[in-house]
């Protein structure tokens, strides 16, 4: 599945399997088995670790704008 950047296939290292799945698959050759159905804790793990990104994001957003306050 995408868990990295470096796969090559285009698609950032967040795509969990899932995501990747609803993208029209991402990292998989011929013959390989594509699962449609993850459990709960799968599910689970994958939005947790969206969740963590997500928080990252809003700390950067929230430096931004503290420089910008500082410097204006």
């Amino acid at each position: 599945m995408c868990r990295s950047n470096e796969c090559g296939c285009g698609h950032a290292g967040h795509h969990g399997p899932w995501i990747a799945a609803r993208h029209g698959g991402c990292c998989h050759g011929p013959g390989q088995l594509t699962r449609r159905f993850p459990t709960r804790e799968e599910i689970l793990a994958e939005l947790e670790g969206y969740l963590e990104q997500l928080q990252a994001e809003v700390k950067g957003v929230e430096e931004r704008i503290a420089d910008y306050r500082k410097a204006g």
